[in-house]
Protein backbone atom coordinates (compact mmCIF):
# COMPACT_ATOMS: atom_id res chain seq x y z
CA UNK A 1 0.00 0.00 0.00
CA UNK A 2 1.31 3.55 -0.96
CA UNK A 3 2.54 5.66 2.21
CA UNK A 4 1.35 8.72 0.67
CA UNK A 5 -1.59 9.23 -1.47
CA UNK A 6 -2.57 12.38 -3.64
CA UNK A 7 -5.95 12.35 -6.13
CA UNK A 8 -6.31 16.02 -7.85
CA UNK A 9 -5.45 17.76 -5.25
CA UNK A 10 -5.18 21.53 -5.68
CA UNK A 11 -4.62 24.50 -3.04
CA UNK A 12 -5.63 28.04 -3.83
CA UNK A 13 -4.71 31.41 -2.30
CA UNK A 14 -6.15 34.73 -2.94
CA UNK A 15 -3.77 37.79 -3.55
CA UNK A 16 -5.08 41.20 -3.04
CA UNK A 17 -3.25 44.02 -5.08
CA UNK A 18 -3.69 47.36 -4.63
CA UNK A 19 -3.82 50.45 -7.65
CA UNK A 20 -4.50 53.33 -5.84
CA UNK A 21 -7.67 53.28 -3.69
CA UNK A 22 -8.48 50.20 -6.10
CA UNK A 23 -8.34 47.10 -4.45
CA UNK A 24 -8.52 43.92 -6.44
CA UNK A 25 -8.53 40.35 -5.60
CA UNK A 26 -7.32 37.18 -7.39
CA UNK A 27 -6.64 33.43 -6.60
CA UNK A 28 -3.61 32.03 -7.36
CA UNK A 29 -3.27 27.88 -7.64
CA UNK A 30 0.01 27.07 -6.13
CA UNK A 31 -0.81 23.80 -6.58
CA UNK A 32 -3.19 22.49 -9.58
CA UNK A 33 -4.74 19.00 -10.07
CA UNK A 34 -1.84 17.33 -8.70
CA UNK A 35 -1.65 13.08 -8.17
CA UNK A 36 1.10 10.89 -7.03
CA UNK A 37 1.57 8.15 -4.91
CA UNK A 38 4.65 7.09 -3.17
CA UNK A 39 5.82 3.70 -1.84
CA UNK A 40 7.15 2.48 1.34
CA UNK A 41 10.93 2.68 1.43
CA UNK A 42 11.08 5.16 -2.13
CA UNK A 43 13.60 7.90 -1.48
CA UNK A 44 11.84 10.94 -4.46
CA UNK A 45 13.26 13.97 -5.55
CA UNK A 46 10.47 16.82 -5.72
CA UNK A 47 12.13 19.87 -7.24
CA UNK A 48 11.28 22.98 -9.22
CA UNK A 49 12.14 26.46 -9.56
CA UNK A 50 10.77 28.95 -7.17
CA UNK A 51 7.19 29.27 -6.83
CA UNK A 52 6.86 26.21 -8.63
CA UNK A 53 4.35 24.66 -5.39
CA UNK A 54 6.77 22.51 -3.81
CA UNK A 55 7.03 23.87 -0.13
CA UNK A 56 2.69 24.25 -0.19
CA UNK A 57 2.97 20.21 -1.24
CA UNK A 58 4.64 19.64 1.88
CA UNK A 59 2.83 21.78 4.18
CA UNK A 60 -0.77 19.95 2.87
CA UNK A 61 1.58 16.70 3.20
CA UNK A 62 2.22 17.53 6.77
CA UNK A 63 -1.07 18.99 7.55
CA UNK A 64 -0.18 22.95 7.86
CA UNK A 65 -1.98 23.43 4.77
CA UNK A 66 -5.95 21.77 4.21
CA UNK A 67 -6.25 21.18 0.55
CA UNK A 68 -8.73 23.45 -1.72
CA UNK A 69 -9.52 20.33 -3.31
CA UNK A 70 -9.07 17.12 -3.99
CA UNK A 71 -7.67 14.39 -1.06
CA UNK A 72 -4.62 13.28 0.35
CA UNK A 73 -3.81 10.42 2.86
CA UNK A 74 -0.44 9.97 4.28
CA UNK A 75 0.23 6.67 6.60
CA UNK A 76 -3.62 5.72 5.94
CA UNK A 77 -4.75 9.48 7.70
CA UNK A 78 -5.79 12.76 6.31
CA UNK A 79 -3.45 15.07 7.38
CA UNK A 80 -5.17 18.13 8.45
CA UNK A 81 -7.49 16.13 10.52
CA UNK A 82 -4.81 13.72 12.30
CA UNK A 83 -1.92 16.25 12.55
CA UNK A 84 -1.42 14.98 16.04
CA UNK A 85 -1.78 11.16 15.38
CA UNK A 86 0.06 11.65 11.64
CA UNK A 87 3.25 13.55 13.77
CA UNK A 88 4.09 10.80 15.28
CA UNK A 89 4.93 8.76 12.16
CA UNK A 90 6.46 11.39 10.28
CA UNK A 91 9.44 13.72 10.70
CA UNK A 92 9.95 16.93 8.79
CA UNK A 93 13.36 18.96 8.57
CA UNK A 94 13.04 22.44 6.94
CA UNK A 95 16.88 23.79 6.03
CA UNK A 96 16.24 27.40 7.39
CA UNK A 97 14.50 26.64 10.66
CA UNK A 98 15.04 24.33 13.69
CA UNK A 99 13.71 21.92 15.19
CA UNK A 100 15.78 22.39 18.03
CA UNK A 101 16.01 24.39 21.24
CA UNK A 102 18.19 27.17 20.70
CA UNK A 103 19.55 28.26 24.25
CA UNK A 104 19.58 24.32 25.22
CA UNK A 105 22.56 21.73 25.05
CA UNK A 106 21.93 19.65 22.01
CA UNK A 107 21.23 16.57 24.53
CA UNK A 108 18.44 18.32 26.06
CA UNK A 109 16.90 19.15 22.77
CA UNK A 110 16.86 14.87 22.07
CA UNK A 111 15.24 14.68 25.61
CA UNK A 112 12.50 17.29 25.34
CA UNK A 113 11.49 14.77 21.60
CA UNK A 114 11.48 11.63 23.65
CA UNK A 115 8.98 13.29 26.01
CA UNK A 116 6.94 14.25 23.34
CA UNK A 117 7.11 11.44 20.97
CA UNK A 118 6.42 9.17 24.13
CA UNK A 119 9.31 7.05 22.45
CA UNK A 120 10.47 4.26 24.81
CA UNK A 121 13.53 5.15 26.57
CA UNK A 122 15.24 2.30 25.54
CA UNK A 123 14.80 2.85 22.23
CA UNK A 124 15.22 6.19 21.82
CA UNK A 125 19.10 5.60 23.80
CA UNK A 126 19.50 3.06 20.82
CA UNK A 127 18.49 5.31 18.03
CA UNK A 128 20.54 8.54 19.35
CA UNK A 129 23.54 6.21 19.83
CA UNK A 130 23.33 5.34 16.75
CA UNK A 131 22.78 8.81 15.10
CA UNK A 132 25.20 10.05 17.01
CA UNK A 133 27.83 8.18 15.94
CA UNK A 134 26.46 8.50 12.25
CA UNK A 135 26.34 12.40 12.17
CA UNK A 136 29.84 12.67 14.41
CA UNK A 137 27.73 14.08 17.11
CA UNK A 138 29.27 13.46 19.99
CA UNK A 139 31.54 16.36 20.63
CA UNK A 140 28.30 18.57 20.44
CA UNK A 141 25.85 17.29 22.69
CA UNK A 142 26.55 19.18 25.65
CA UNK A 143 27.14 22.77 23.17
CA UNK A 144 23.69 25.09 23.35
CA UNK A 145 22.17 24.88 19.22
CA UNK A 146 22.86 29.16 19.65
CA UNK A 147 26.47 27.86 19.48
CA UNK A 148 26.31 25.29 16.74
CA UNK A 149 27.41 26.16 13.00
CA UNK A 150 24.93 25.69 10.45
CA UNK A 151 26.60 22.22 9.32
CA UNK A 152 26.52 20.91 13.19
CA UNK A 153 22.93 22.17 13.76
CA UNK A 154 21.30 20.49 10.58
CA UNK A 155 23.13 17.38 11.46
CA UNK A 156 21.22 17.77 15.05
CA UNK A 157 18.09 18.88 12.92
CA UNK A 158 18.25 15.53 10.92
CA UNK A 159 18.74 13.37 14.45
CA UNK A 160 15.68 15.78 15.70
CA UNK A 161 13.60 14.14 13.32
CA UNK A 162 14.25 10.56 13.18
CA UNK A 163 14.86 10.04 16.58
CA UNK A 164 11.31 8.26 16.78
CA UNK A 165 11.37 6.23 14.32
CA UNK A 166 9.55 7.95 11.77
CA UNK A 167 7.70 5.60 8.50
CA UNK A 168 8.09 9.37 6.45
CA UNK A 169 10.61 11.93 6.31
CA UNK A 170 10.31 15.37 4.49
CA UNK A 171 13.49 17.08 4.02
CA UNK A 172 13.11 20.66 2.55
CA UNK A 173 16.61 22.16 1.35
CA UNK A 174 19.09 19.67 4.22
CA UNK A 175 22.09 20.57 2.82
CA UNK A 176 21.16 24.39 2.23
CA UNK A 177 24.51 26.41 3.16
CA UNK A 178 26.45 23.61 4.43
CA UNK A 179 29.79 22.51 2.76
CA UNK A 180 31.11 19.63 1.47
CA UNK A 181 32.03 17.76 4.04
CA UNK A 182 28.95 18.00 5.61
CA UNK A 183 26.79 17.57 2.54
CA UNK A 184 28.85 14.31 1.84
CA UNK A 185 28.06 13.16 5.56
CA UNK A 186 24.29 14.20 5.67
CA UNK A 187 24.11 12.63 2.27
CA UNK A 188 25.69 8.81 3.57
CA UNK A 189 23.67 8.93 6.34
CA UNK A 190 20.27 9.49 4.82
CA UNK A 191 21.29 6.92 2.41
CA UNK A 192 21.93 4.19 5.40
CA UNK A 193 18.93 5.53 7.01
CA UNK A 194 16.65 4.34 4.30
CA UNK A 195 18.78 0.98 3.16
CA UNK A 196 18.37 0.48 6.69
CA UNK A 197 15.36 1.27 8.06
CA UNK A 198 13.30 1.21 4.82
CA UNK A 199 12.46 4.70 5.67
CA UNK A 200 10.44 6.72 2.73
CA UNK A 201 12.43 9.64 2.17
CA UNK A 202 10.55 12.96 0.19
CA UNK A 203 13.42 15.42 -0.56
CA UNK A 204 12.74 19.10 -1.95
CA UNK A 205 15.82 21.14 -2.78
CA UNK A 206 17.61 22.78 -4.96
CA UNK A 207 21.39 21.35 -4.68
CA UNK A 208 20.73 18.53 -7.53
CA UNK A 209 23.47 16.70 -6.31
CA UNK A 210 21.28 15.32 -3.63
CA UNK A 211 18.82 14.18 -5.84
CA UNK A 212 21.77 12.45 -7.96
CA UNK A 213 23.21 10.99 -4.48
CA UNK A 214 19.65 9.72 -2.90
CA UNK A 215 16.94 9.45 -4.93
CA UNK A 216 15.45 6.45 -7.11
CA UNK A 217 12.54 8.79 -8.19
CA UNK A 218 12.38 12.40 -9.32
CA UNK A 219 9.08 14.43 -9.65
CA UNK A 220 9.13 17.64 -11.87
CA UNK A 221 6.54 20.12 -11.07
CA UNK A 222 6.25 23.96 -12.76
CA UNK A 223 3.39 26.07 -11.38
CA UNK A 224 1.85 23.70 -9.83
CA UNK A 225 1.35 21.02 -12.04
CA UNK A 226 3.62 17.52 -12.31
CA UNK A 227 6.01 18.11 -15.90
CA UNK A 228 7.90 14.66 -15.47
CA UNK A 229 7.98 11.44 -12.72
CA UNK A 230 9.85 8.89 -13.05
CA UNK A 231 13.91 7.85 -12.87
CA UNK A 232 16.78 10.21 -13.24
CA UNK A 233 17.79 8.14 -16.42
CA UNK A 234 14.34 8.45 -17.53
CA UNK A 235 14.07 12.44 -17.02
CA UNK A 236 17.69 12.70 -18.73
CA UNK A 237 16.42 10.87 -21.59
CA UNK A 238 13.20 13.06 -21.79
CA UNK A 239 14.90 15.92 -22.61
CA UNK A 240 17.39 14.72 -25.14
CA UNK A 241 20.33 16.36 -23.30
CA UNK A 242 24.15 15.93 -25.19
CA UNK A 243 26.92 14.20 -24.43
CA UNK A 244 30.01 15.62 -24.00
CA UNK A 245 33.25 14.60 -25.45
CA UNK A 246 36.68 15.97 -23.69
CA UNK A 247 39.68 14.91 -25.76
CA UNK A 248 43.09 15.71 -24.80
CA UNK A 249 45.62 16.64 -28.06
CA UNK A 250 49.35 16.56 -27.94
CA UNK A 251 49.17 20.29 -29.21
CA UNK A 252 46.95 23.55 -29.42
CA UNK A 253 44.96 23.14 -32.84
CA UNK A 254 42.02 25.01 -34.28
CA UNK A 255 38.61 23.25 -33.07
CA UNK A 256 38.35 19.63 -34.15
CA UNK A 257 36.28 19.06 -37.30
CA UNK A 258 34.16 15.44 -36.90
CA UNK A 259 30.97 14.37 -38.35
CA UNK A 260 28.35 13.95 -35.32
CA UNK A 261 29.66 16.63 -33.21
CA UNK A 262 30.38 20.17 -32.28
CA UNK A 263 33.15 21.71 -30.81
CA UNK A 264 31.95 23.91 -27.53
CA UNK A 265 35.00 24.61 -25.97
CA UNK A 266 38.51 24.90 -26.52
CA UNK A 267 41.19 25.24 -23.79
CA UNK A 268 44.82 24.41 -24.99
CA UNK A 269 45.24 21.26 -26.10
CA UNK A 270 42.08 20.06 -24.21
CA UNK A 271 38.60 20.44 -26.61
CA UNK A 272 35.23 19.73 -25.80
CA UNK A 273 32.56 18.20 -27.85
CA UNK A 274 29.20 17.96 -27.70
CA UNK A 275 26.83 14.78 -29.18
CA UNK A 276 23.02 13.64 -29.29
CA UNK A 277 23.14 11.18 -26.51
CA UNK A 278 21.14 8.33 -29.16
CA UNK A 279 25.16 8.67 -30.86
CA UNK A 280 27.50 6.12 -30.13
CA UNK A 281 30.38 8.04 -29.25
CA UNK A 282 32.89 5.13 -31.20
CA UNK A 283 32.90 6.38 -34.66
CA UNK A 284 33.63 9.98 -33.02
CA UNK A 285 36.58 8.43 -31.55
CA UNK A 286 37.91 6.69 -34.81
CA UNK A 287 37.79 9.88 -36.03
CA UNK A 288 39.63 12.34 -33.98
CA UNK A 289 42.10 9.18 -33.90
CA UNK A 290 42.72 8.83 -37.33
CA UNK A 291 43.30 12.70 -37.88
CA UNK A 292 44.43 14.59 -34.37
CA UNK A 293 47.59 13.73 -32.17
CA UNK A 294 44.95 12.05 -29.55
CA UNK A 295 46.49 12.07 -26.20
CA UNK A 296 43.86 11.09 -23.89
CA UNK A 297 39.57 11.72 -23.93
CA UNK A 298 36.81 11.11 -21.87
CA UNK A 299 33.30 10.84 -21.97
CA UNK A 300 30.97 12.72 -19.83
CA UNK A 301 26.49 12.08 -19.54
CA UNK A 302 24.87 15.19 -19.49
CA UNK A 303 24.19 16.53 -16.12
CA UNK A 304 21.02 17.03 -14.45
CA UNK A 305 21.78 20.50 -13.84
CA UNK A 306 21.92 20.89 -17.99
CA UNK A 307 18.45 18.75 -18.41
CA UNK A 308 16.40 20.47 -15.80
CA UNK A 309 17.89 24.10 -17.41
CA UNK A 310 16.46 22.35 -20.98
CA UNK A 311 13.03 21.57 -18.97
CA UNK A 312 12.22 24.71 -18.16
CA UNK A 313 14.01 26.70 -21.02
CA UNK A 314 10.95 28.51 -22.66
CA UNK A 315 9.44 26.66 -25.93
CA UNK A 316 10.16 28.86 -29.28
CA UNK A 317 7.39 30.49 -30.95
Amino acid sequence: MPVIELSDVSRAFTVTSRAGLRRTKREVRAVDGMSFTVEPGEVMGYIGPNGAGKSTTIKMLTGILVPSGGSIRVAGVDPSRHRLKLAKRIGVVFGQRTTLWWDLPLKDSFAVLQKMYDVPMARHRENLATFVALLDLGELLDVPVRQLSLGQRMRGDIAAALLHDPEIVYLDEPTIGLDVISKARLREFLAEINANRRTTIILTTHDLDDIEALCTRVMVIDHGHQIFDGTLDGLKSSQSAPRTLVVDLATSLPPIEVNGATVTKVDGPRQHLTFPPTTSAAPLLAQIAANYPLVDLSVSEPTIESVITQLYAPTPS
